[in-house]
């Protein structure tokens, strides 16, 4: 019987906490539904430009699913300004690879289809009758790469975006809860009492919190460089900035949607809405094979900007200039939030 009447209090709890049990039940379908459309992306064919390669060799390397651009003069600008994966370049009778090498996993599977559909051109033109009015290219390719080299492994690409996630997760939770607990232990109530403007209570908490935001972004940049020896082209003081504006987009994001939570629980059941979706347009999966509808939702997560800035910097060695809309975007973002703060401390707190 004690279990019983145990158990009954359990459900009558949950039943009336509505809220707990929309998450429980719909936000594992958010989720998976997100990742169903995530992983069942189109795949996009390599994109590579051509200079002075025989049409034929051309023919082949289309057949193998890449989409061939001809050229008569290309470079790595070239490369980087047009969006390419590769060019390859017929040079003294030898072919000349250069991979963009911005995705590992996309370069070393066009270094592949490349190998292969030049085997298999040399191969037929040798079985040709007229193979001996044919100049074939030599067997080997010699690879360039636009960024980094060939022992450039995906954890390389990966490392920028994990140092931005994890100074947005813990600034989020930490500011979120922080806040909450205010609430809850009957201090804002205290400040209310007092002629602090709304603003005010949003700055303060904003700065206070941004203390130790910055002091822990700091740690986590000079560790990831420092002790783990992640990749690092770029200036580490760019690389500053950028966790720096994702850590007021965390905080001001955190204390924003502590004003919807009664309770720690109910916080911490915003990760799985608000944080884990932006994991997915991280750049840890291609964003290229998604459909439109899941790119332009990727435009709307902080994340998605923080992460081209700070692959472009540490990864690509891109300066302030180069990755500034990206800052832009954090910039909105963090002015959004916080304005939206202070209209969910009028809406919820009465003040």
């Amino acid at each position: 019987m004690r279990i019983a009447a145990l158990v009954k209090r359990i459900c009558q709890q949950m039943l009336r906490d509505k809220r707990t049990l929309a998450l429980l039940f719909v936000a594992p379908l958010i989720i998976l539904t997100l990742m169903y459309f995530l992983f069942n992306g189109n795949t996009v064919d390599p994109k590579l430009a051509v200079v002075n390669v025989d049409h034929s060799l051309a023919n082949v390397l289309e057949e193998a699913d890449i989409n061939v651009k001809q050229y008569e003069k290309a470079d790595e600008e070239t490369i980087v300004e047009d969006e390419l994966d590769g060019l390859l370049k017929m040079k003294s009778g030898k072919l000349e690879l250069t991979l963009l090498n911005r995705e590992p996993t996309t370069s070393k599977a066009l270094q592949l289809k490349v190998n292969q559909a030049v085997s298999l051109y040399t191969q037929s033109k040798r079985m040709d009758q007229h193979a001996s009015s044919v100049k074939l290219p030599q067997n080997s390719i010699d690879t360039q790469y636009v960024y980094g080299n060939s022992e450039t492994e995906f954890f390389d690409v990966l490392s920028p975006v994990l140092v931005g996630f994890f100074v947005f997760f813990f600034v989020f939770l930490i500011s979120g809860i922080g806040l909450l607990k205010e609430r809850t232990t009957g201090t804002l109530e205290r400040l209310m009492s007092t002629p602090i403007r709304r603003w005010e209570i949003v700055a303060a908490y904003l700065i206070g919190f941004g203390i130790f935001a910055v002091i822990q972004t700091v740690i986590v940049v000079l560790f990831s460089i420092h002790v783990l020896d992640v990749v690092m082209v770029g200036s580490v003081w760019n690389v500053i900035l950028i966790n720096l504006l994702l850590a007021l987009v965390a905080l001001s994001l955190g204390t924003l949607l502590s004003t919807f939570a009664a309770s720690e629980f109910q916080m911490v059941q915003f990760i799985p809405v608000v944080v884990i979706p932006q994991i997915f347009f991280a750049g840890i999966l291609p964003l290229d094979g998604m459909a439109d509808w899941l790119q332009a939702v990727g435009k709307v997560m902080p994340i998605y900007y923080a992460a081209g800035a700070l692959k472009g910097v540490m990864y690509q060695g891109l300066s302030l200039s180069e990755i500034s809309g990206n800052i832009f975007a954090l910039v909105v973002f963090a002015v959004i939030f916080i304005i939206l703060n202070i209209f969910a401390l009028k809406k919820y707190r009465r003040l």
